[in-house]
């Protein structure tokens, strides 16, 4: 039974990790989803070697046991927590609208940045008077700043240069709210941070720990 749980899990983490890489989200995280299924493949062979099994110790058995439970009950917290912040829609009226950066390619915006440019650009049609801040340093394999990728992509989209600020030296989530933080007063005006919605629970995290006083806006897809 262990072998076949661990198994499934395997082919299920694998096709998970090929889907993503597939969608081109421009962020290498989603390896960490191959990894795990290679290992969870990797334990439910050897837990067919009925001779391998036979000869471990007891006391790693119940440890290997606690450690998979417990490991399983931090990952379904994880996942409940950043769940209950899926979804997002900022009330209208907001100061500034911040968008997080993610990966820029030769061609443009990776699939996960380009999803947070045309949620912004939805908000920003709607709400005239809002400050848009774009966030993002320029990395190794980026022709250009991400920052400036995203400036570039709302103008070419009709929005006026007077209504942009941009911050690109951030090359993490906490150096793009910390670094923006200085372009406006961030504990005062109202701010709404756009972002992906697997990436909300972590953002307004930090931002509420920087002094923002943050909304969420996502832009995973149309439909939110």
């Amino acid at each position: 039974m262990g072998a076949v749980i661990f198994g499934v899990l395997g082919i299920l983490c694998i096709l998970y990790c090929i889907a993503i890489g597939l969608n081109g989200f421009g962020t290498k995280f989603f390896l960490i989803w191959g990894v795990m299924g290679a290992l969870f493949l990797l334990l439910g062979f050897l837990l067919t070697r009925r001779r391998f099994v036979k000869a471990l110790p007891g006391w790693l058995k119940v440890t290997a046991t606690v450690a998979f439970c417990v490991g399983l009950i931090v990952f379904v917290v994880v996942e409940g927590l950043i769940l209950s912040r899926f979804h997002g829609n900022a009330r209208p009226g907001a100061d500034y609208l911040l968008v997080l950066g993610a990966q820029w390619k030769a061609s443009g915006p990776s699939n996960v940045l380009r999803k947070r440019l045309d949620r912004a650009l939805e908000y920003l049609g709607e709400n005239p008077d809002t400050i848009v801040i774009v966030s993002g340093g320029q990395g190794p394999d980026e022709i250009i700043s991400e920052a400036e990728g995203m400036r570039q992509y709302l103008i070419d989209a009709g929005v006026g240069e007077e209504r942009i600020l941009m911050e690109d030296r951030s090359t993490s989530t906490r150096e793009n709210l910390a670094f923006s933080a200085e372009l406006f007063d961030s504990k005062n005006g109202r701010t709404v941070i756009v972002t992906n919605n697997f990436h909300v629970f972590r953002a307004l995290g930090i931002a509420e720990k920087q002094g923002y006083r943050a909304e969420r806006l996502c832009g995973m897809d149309g439909a939110e």
